[in-house]
């Protein structure tokens, strides 16, 4: 096992540096506001009749090469498209890795130099309206929200815009995300498990089995030792999703807490019915030491919290396991079948608890919105962008092998609750034959549905109800595989599996955490990533708690328990 003194030293010292650029304040003096009335008339779509120029921020992966030759961030498929049905002129006023957007966006709020629009996660919405730095869209809403998209907000029964709601006025847009989004599944290398005579682990034992192969027995046959069990967050990544970003983390391990039924950066119902924060549990104690001890194994990527991209082992074919949602093809997998067309990954509601249950986390509807620089001359923008991306996804505009949807400006993604179970379901029908595209006609808000339909035999070959890697064609469409593997073998687990989810009690921030919570998050994820790596003993876990508790989580669950009972 490598030295993990240095690696957890510089991640540190990443944390550090986060936490100095969060506590911001507005230092700029704000002009008057405009008003966001438009000379434009109300029309969701409409075109304006001379140019008019929006500056973003953006998150650009700066290895990701999908972009056809010619094309870049600024000039692309999506950008091209917008010029021409908006005359909207898009630039960039900064662009981030994923690993340094937070930080880029943390530095734009302190300095109040912020782009026209941009997509912030819940914490940095709430900093831009305490400082009184963006605009009510309110009116932006009403007049310009398209009718698809104000039906998926409104169906959330007012979770999304309660989300973005300060003092009656609508601050932001909200996005909308599947609840799918929310449920992290063990992806695992199929063939590397038929090659080795085992079986997908469904206990923790059998997971530490699994990933022991996985690591001594040389499932990628090269004869070295070179291979990794499971598969960790990066630099900058968390080891769970929390009440705030409660969707889409990638690379954490959140099956392996909540099959000890833990469930750490929730607000949870304690014995007596009050709120508890799960991060203090017995449970989770009990869950970082079964984490303790498989990284401690070699089981777990030894470069874990260090590592600059986590995906990088499983593209190159060497890791065997790791958490994520059902959309992974959207993520390292089409590149990792495009070095290896036998790289079977297929994906599994696991390992469960002790009572043989997968209880996943649940998440909020919303965790991105967009936001609008104050004195904005075209606050309807934003929204009409947005209307033009639902539009053109239902139109299939759009081919996400000459770059991914992350290029389109402002993106923010709106989709049913159950977009994915519907989806497979309706594929399946369509593969056995018990039903046509005619059949879902009526069923506009699955925007992508008619494609999917109009594609999956292209790329899906005999027997269907096989998902096997051989059993797909994805030289034939390469965009068209992507979003059918993600659906079809990560939407499996979540239509074939029986699971109750675990709501958080709460997925906002209390006046207190405006203060404190910055602190305390550093002090949880500090903590418990020096005892999984084995630098700080698990009875730090003790003092952490006592510490959590003293640095105002206390008084940050009592506020938690009276919000609640609002």
């Amino acid at each position: 096992m490598k030295n993990k003194s240095k690696p957890l030293a510089l991640l540190l010292a990443c944390f550090l540096v986060l936490g100095a650029c969060s506590n911001t304040t507005n230092n700029t003096p704000a002009a008057p506001e405009k008003s966001a009335e438009s000379s434009e008339p109300a029309d969701p779509f409409g075109r304006y009749e001379e140019p008019v120029q929006i500056s973003i921020s953006i998150e650009i992966d700066p290895t990701d090469n999908e972009l056809p030759p010619g094309d870049t961030p600024l000039d692309n498929q999506y950008t091209r498209q917008i010029k021409e049905a908006l005359n909207v002129d898009v630039d960039h006023q900064f662009a981030a890795s994923g690993q340094n957007l937070r930080q880029r966006i943390s530095l734009a709020i302190a300095s109040n130099d912020l782009p026209d629009a941009m997509v912030v996660n819940a914490v940095e919405l709430r900093q831009l309206v305490e400082a009184d730095q963006i605009a009510d869209l309110t009116e932006v809403y009403e007049q310009y929200a398209s009718p698809d998209i104000k039906t998926i907000i409104e169906n959330t029964n007012g979770a999304a815009l309660d989300a973005v709601t300060f003092d009656g006025k609508i601050m932001a847009l909200p996005g909308v995300q599947a609840n799918a989004d929310g449920i992290h599944l063990l992806w695992i290398r199929q063939d590397w498990l038929d090659k080795l005579n085992l079986e997908p682990p469904t206990t923790m034992a059998e997971l530490e089995d699994v990933a022991r192969a996985f690591v001594e027995d040389d499932p990628d046959g090269n004869g070295k030792r070179d291979t990794i069990g499971i598969t960790g967050p990066e630099s900058g990544g968390k080891l769970y999703a929390n009440f705030l970003e409660s969707k889409n983390n990638l690379y954490g391990f959140d099956p392996i807490f909540s099959a000890h039924d833990a469930f750490p950066g929730y607000w949870l119902e304690g014995e007596d019915g009050s709120p508890v924060y799960g991060s203090i549990l017995p449970e989770t104690r009990e869950a970082l030491a079964s984490l303790r001890d498989l990284y401690s194994k070699g089981l777990i990527d030894p470069e874990m919290g260090v590592r600059n991209k986590a995906d990088e082992p499983i593209i190159a074919g060497k890791s065997g396991m790791f958490f994520a949602p059902w959309w992974m093809a959207y993520g390292p997998l089409t590149n990792a079948v495009k070095n290896d067309p036998e790289a079977n990954w297929q994906a599994y509601a696991l390992p469960l608890n002790q009572n043989g249950e997968f209880k996943p986390h649940a998440a909020t509807p919303s965790t991105e919105f967009v936001v609008v620089r104050k004195n904005y001359e075209h606050p309807e923008v934003p929204m009409k962008l947005l209307n033009n991306l639902f539009k053109n996804e239902q139109e299939n505009t759009f081919d996400p092998s000459k770059g991914g949807p992350g290029y389109y400006p402002l993106r923010v993604v709106y989709a049913p609750s159950d977009e994915i179970e519907f989806t497979v379901k309706a594929l399946r029908d369509v593969l056995a034959g018990n039903k046509t595209a005619e059949d879902f006609a009526n069923d506009k808000a699955y925007k992508l549905l008619p494609s999917d339909i109009a594609s999956i035999k292209t790329i899906k070959n005999e027997p269907y109800d096989s998902m096997d890697i051989a059993t797909w064609n994805p030289e034939a469409n390469w965009g068209a595989w992507t979003r059918a593997y993600s659906i079809m073998v990560g939407g499996r687990p979540l239509v074939d599996t029986e699971f109750e989810e675990v709501s958080s009690l709460l997925y906002e921030q209390t006046p207190l955490m405006e203060s404190r919570w910055v602190n305390l998050r550093k002090l949880e994820d500090e903590t418990f990533l020096r005892i999984i790596m084995g630098a700080a003993p698990l009875e730090t876990f003790d003092s952490f708690v006592e510490n959590w508790k003293r640095q105002g989580g206390d008084q940050i669950t009592q506020e938690v328990k009276e919000a609640i009972a609002q």
